[in-house]
C-alpha cells in the first residue's frame, strides 16, 4: 500500500477523533449503500452510534461527536468548511434532523441517539458502534470501527483478521521496517528519499507522487498563512485560549536576538497546530495532534538555509512518510494508544530524518537522525486539558520541530556508531506506550488534564 496516506488534507482538532470518526461515517454510508438489489437506505429511518474509550472520554473537546455526524452525512474531509460543518450541526442540535447520506432526513436526538461510554472495546481503545434501523426497530446494519490514528479507520474484523491491504498487494518491493530499508540503500546505492521513491511507483507515477507531495506542501504554506492570519483572537472550548501566532509573527521579524532562530520555529508550529486547534484545514503529518512539526521543519529549511526548492520539499516527504510507516506498521501513531510520544515523537522523528536526508545525508546517518528525535520523547503522555488540542499540545509541536532540527545535526555531524536503532526505538515506543497508565493515553484522566481541570 502507499505511504502518500501518511499525509491527507482534512480538518482538525484531532486525527484519530476528528478525522478518524468522519471517515468511518463516510464508510457506513458506503455500507449501507453498496450495490444491493435493494437500497438499505430506503428503509433506515434510525440511527444510533455509539463511542467508546477514548472516544467518549475526549470526544466533545476533540469534536468526535459532530465529526461522526459529519460522515454520516456523507460530507469529505477536504470539502469540509465552517459553513457547512454548522450546518448540519444545526440541523442535528436544533432540528433533530440528520441528512443521512446526504440524501435520506431522519430524525436523530443528539441526547438520546449518540451515546458516550467510557468502557473499552477490546481491540483499540478508539472504538464506535453505528447500528441502523427499520421503523419496527428491526436492525438493518451494524458495524464497529476502529479509528487506529492518523485519519486511519478499520473495522472490528479487519482488525480480527489483521487484515491490511498493504500485505495483500502483489507488490515486488515490501518495506516494513528500518532495517530493510537500509539493506535495499545500500544494495541500490540510493538515500532514504529515493528509495521512497522507487516504492511509491510500485502504485502510481513519478508525475503523481510529485503533485501529491507539493500539493501537501502548498496546504501546509496555506495553513502557516491563516494561523498568522486568523479569523478569531481566541480558540474555541472552554478555556478562551488566546492565539498567540499573530503577535508572534510581529515580534520575530524585529529580532535581533542570536538564538531568534528559535523563535521562528515556534512561529511555524504554533501558527499551523493553533489554525489544527480551531477545528479548520491542516495537513495530517501523520496525526493532527502532530500536524505542526513537520511543516515547522520544512518552513525553518525553505525560509532560514540555502537550496530549499520544490524538489527538496518532495524529498523531505517522501523520506517522511517512509520513516512513518515504519512507526505505523510496527508501533503506533495513535495518542490514545501509546502517548503523545506515539504523535509528536513519531512526527519530531519523521522530520528529523526527512531534514538530514534532504541536506545530503545517507541512509543510516538519516535514520539514526530519526531514531534521536524518538529517543528523546520515550515517556510522553498524552493528556490534553479539557479534553481539546491545546494545553499541551500547540507548545508540544514547537519543541517536537526544535528537537528534530537538533537531532538532524548532531546526526549529519556525529563520527561514532550509533549504538540504538532506528527499529529498536520505535519497538521501545510501543512497549513504553502499552506499559503507560491508561489516563496518560488521551483520555483527560490524568496529568495536566487532571491538575487543570478547573480551568474548563
Amino acid at each position: 500500500m502507499s505511504n502518500l496516506n501518511i499525509f491527507k488534507i482534512g480538518v482538525g482538532p484531532s486525527s484519530s477523533h476528528t478525522l478518524g470518526p468522519l471517515v468511518a461515517g463516510n464508510l457506513f454510508c458506503n455500507k449501507i449503500e453498496s450495490n444491493n438489489t435493494e437500497s438499505k437506505l430506503d428503509v433506515i429511518t434510525k440511527i444510533t452510534i455509539n463511542l467508546h474509550g477514548s472516544l467518549s472520554l475526549t470526544g466533545k473537546g476533540h469534536l468526535t461527536d459532530k465529526a461522526i455526524l459529519w460522515g454520516l452525512s456523507n460530507l469529505k474531509p477536504r470539502d469540509l468548511h465552517a459553513e457547512i460543518q454548522e450546518q448540519v450541526n444545526k440541523g442535528v442540535l436544533e432540528h433533530k434532523i440528520l441528512n443521512l447520506c446526504g440524501k435520506k432526513q431522519i430524525m436523530f436526538d443528539y441526547d438520546q441517539d449518540l451515546v458516550f461510554n467510557n468502557d473499552y472495546l477490546p481491540l483499540h481503545e478508539n472504538g464506535l458502534e453505528v447500528k441502523a434501523f427499520d421503523n419496527m426497530d428491526n436492525i438493518i446494519e451494524s458495524q464497529v470501527y476502529y479509528s487506529v490514528g492518523g485519519g486511519f479507520v478499520k473495522t472490528k474484523e479487519e482488525l480480527e483478521d489483521g487484515a491490511d491491504s498493504s500485505t495483500q498487494a502483489n507488490v515486488k518491493m515490501q518495506i516494513d521496517n528500518a532495517t530493510k530499508a537500509l539493506y535495499l540503500c545500500d544494495e541500490k546505492g540510493y538515500n532514504l528519499a529515493q528509495l521512497s521513491l522507487e516504492y511509491e511507483k510500485q502504485f502510481v507515477s513519478e508525475s503523481n507522487v510529485r503533485e501529491y507531495c507539493l500539493e501537501i506542501w502548498a496546504t501546509m504554506q496555506e495553513v502557516y498563512m491563516n494561523g498568522i492570519n486568523p479569523k478569531a483572537d481566541t480558540l474555541p472550548g472552554g478555556m478562551h485560549l488566546h492565539r498567540r501566532a499573530k503577535g508572534l509573527a510581529e515580534r520575530v521579524k524585529a529580532t535581533t536576538d542570536p538564538m531568534g532562530i528559535i523563535d521562528f520555529i515556534s512561529l511555524y508550529a504554533i501558527s499551523i497546530a493553533e489554525e489544527n486547534a480551531s477545528g479548520a484545514k491542516v495537513v495530517t503529518a501523520p496525526t493532527n495532534g502532530a500536524c505542526a512539526v513537520i511543516p515547522a521543519v520544512m518552513l525553518y529549511l525553505k525560509n532560514h538555509t540555502i537550496g530549499f526548492n520544490d524538489d527538496k520539499a518532495v524529498e523531505f516527504l517522501l523520506t517522511a512518510m517512509l520513516i512513518g510507516s515504519f512507526y505505523k506498521k510496527n508501533a503506533s501513531i495513535s495518542g490514545a494508544e501509546a502517548g503523545c510520544q506515539a504523535e509528536i515523537g513519531s512526527a519530531s522523528s519523521m522530520a528529523a530524518g526527512a531534514m538530514a536526508t534532504v541536506l545530503g545525508a545517507e541512509a543510516r546517518k538519516a535514520c539514526n537522525a530519526a531514531e534521536m528525535a524518538m529517543e528523546h520523547h520515550l515517556g510522553l503522555t498524552c493528556d490534553p486539558v479539557g479534553g481539546l488540542v491545546q494545553i499541551p499540545c500547540i507548545e508540544r509541536n514547537a519543541f517536537g520541530a526544535i528537537k528534530a532540527i537538533s537531532a538532524a545535526r548532531m546526526a549529519m555531524t556525529r563520527k561514532s556508531i550509533p549504538m540504538v536503532s532506528l527499529d529498536e526505538v520505535i519497538k521501545t515506543m510501543y512497549q513504553t506506550g502499552k506499559d503507560m497508565n491508561a489516563k496518560y493515553r488521551e483520555t483527560s484522566l490524568g496529568g495536566l488534564a487532571k491538575t487543570l481541570s478547573s480551568v474548563c
